[in-house]
């Protein structure tokens, strides 16, 4: 595990809030010189503590104007079933987020849709009739 300091907690939750910050904004925030932040950086980014830079899409600019969290129930426990149904997730553009759990259902999944039909579509004509959901 890596040592993190105050400054390196300042910079962390700079870049969290601007991904895009240069160095010389990061040590404008944080207090430090501009090469110390850029040293840092590159030690949080080698260490895998900063694993990456991404843009934050908007989804309703993109057209995918509901978000719908679906939860679903396994047919069989078995885990070749288990992998058949992962896969099926990972293949659906719609699908952004699955989650594990326990209690009733075995699975969440967040998917972002254009609308209710989209929404009605992905349950009825993608999930249910799949051989691994119940």
């Amino acid at each position: 595990m890596i040592d993190i300091d105050a400054f390196d907690l300042k910079l962390l939750a700079a870049l969290q809030d601007d991904g895009r910050l240069t160095n010389q904004q990061l040590a404008d925030l944080v207090g430090l010189s501009a090469s110390q932040c850029s040293r840092r950086r590159m030690r949080l980014e080698e260490e895998k503590v900063i694993a990456g830079y991404h843009a934050d899409l908007s989804s309703e600019a993109l057209g995918f104007n509901l978000i719908a969290f679906i939860q679903i129930t396994l047919a069989t426990h078995s885990p070749d079933n288990a992998k058949k149904f992962r896969a099926l997730v990972g293949r659906v553009d719609e699908i952004q987020e699955a989650y594990s759990l326990t209690g009733d259902a075995d699975y969440l999944l967040k998917a972002v849709l254009p609308d209710l039909k989209g929404l009605s579509n992905l349950v009825n004509d993608v999930l249910m009739p799949h051989q691994s959901v119940a």
